[in-house]
């Protein structure tokens, strides 16, 4: 029963397919294989919209290289104060970019609040050489609360972003998780609600190791080939990067994934809502729950062989604690009805 992390599975048996048939004879290195170059024309049939694509192995260096283009050493990244790129890549975003300011901005769920939003732009005058100057907003979808996005609040905080002439970056590590809980197309999710740039992950929901940072206006990514390069995300063998993606998107498998992720996230938000002791933190709609549960519980769960990660939260008390569940494409349904009768005692 392992809901620690959906990074904690295995590989999609189609992806692993790929990569064996990627290993076969001796191809071009750098990118210049054919399976690189099909990713392009793909990409772009998926978005609908011109693209440039760009293959690297992990979300942190997918953010931090996207956010490096967008934004000068001068510049300021708004973000969410609890957003992945502010709390958990170790400066990798302010090493890229040379030094740019990450300022966080509150908002509940994990969600960046537009009146917060505009109150810390009017905090960074444009043109005052003493403060930095703010160059781009990023928004994760879904959020580091497993909350999702409408399209309607990203068209606020687009709309908001391009006021004040700011580039908008999403960061999709979970990016088909949002997309089939919002049951939208992924155009409908990314340039047609204002964002110019995608991390767009694969790991988590099935790849081995594979994100793709797209631009939806190929001229921004003019010196990103230079950045990645430079950042050590130019895999000389680079084909078996880009064959998971390939994979990833052939015959819907990418959607599949999540939705079974995001079932099984359901089925345990259900299954504890008739549990008086267990209290959900956030709306649960994608693959993730945070639930406070009295520490009695948790021990239970933890001597039955469940894994999770503990999530302290303002609210906690000597006799209950948040917790983290994540499950993934590969979280089997036996294993979560068992955390449910472990948790109903």
């Amino acid at each position: 029963m392992i809901f620690t992390s959906d990074n904690a599975f295995g590989v999609a048996p189609e992806i692993l397919d790929a990569i064996a048939r990627a290993n076969q004879g001796a191809v071009p290195s750098y990118g210049e294989d054919e399976i690189t170059k099909r990713l392009q024309g793909r990409f772009a049939e998926i978005f609908e919209h011109e693209v440039a694509v760009f293959p690297v192995a992990t979300g942190t260096a997918a953010n931090a290289l996207a956010l490096a283009t967008l934004t000068p050493p001068y510049g300021a990244v708004l973000c969410h104060e609890h957003a992945h790129v502010h709390d958990d890549e170790c400066g990798a975003p302010e090493m890229f970019t040379g030094g740019a300011k990450l300022v966080g901005v509150s908002g509940t769920a994990a969600k960046v609040d537009p009146q917060a939003l505009e109150v810390a732009l009017a905090t960074m005058p444009a043109g005052n050489a003493h403060n930095v100057q703010p160059t781009t907003l990023t928004v994760t979808q879904s959020t580091e609360s497993g909350t999702v996005y409408t399209l309607g609040e990203l068209r606020r905080l687009t709309g908001i972003a391009q006021g004040r002439d700011l580039a908008v970056h999403m960061d999709g590590a979970r990016f088909a998780n949002a997309l089939v809980a919002l049951g939208c197309s992924p155009a409908e999710m990314t340039w047609k609600v204002g964002v110019d740039v995608l991390s767009f992950g694969a790991t988590k929901n099935g790849a081995l190791a594979a994100e793709a940072v797209v631009f939806f206006d190929p001229a921004r990514a003019v010196d990103f080939a230079f950045r990645r390069k430079r950042a050590g995300h130019l895999f000389s063998k680079m084909r078996f990067v880009s064959a998971q993606l390939e994979a990833y998107l052939a015959d819907g498998l990418w959607l599949r994934n999540a939705a079974h992720a995001n079932a099984m996230a359901r089925r345990i938000a259900d299954g504890l809502a008739p549990v008086n002791s267990a209290r959900l933190q956030a709306p649960v709609e994608a693959n993730e729950i945070f639930v406070r549960l009295p520490r009695e519980t948790l021990k239970r769960m933890r001597e039955a062989g469940a894994g999770f990660h503990a999530w302290p939260m303002e609210g906690d008390d000597a006799g209950n604690r948040t917790i983290r569940l994540v499950t993934s494409f590969a979280t089997r349904a036996e294993d979560v009805e068992r955390l449910l009768q472990v948790v109903s005692g």
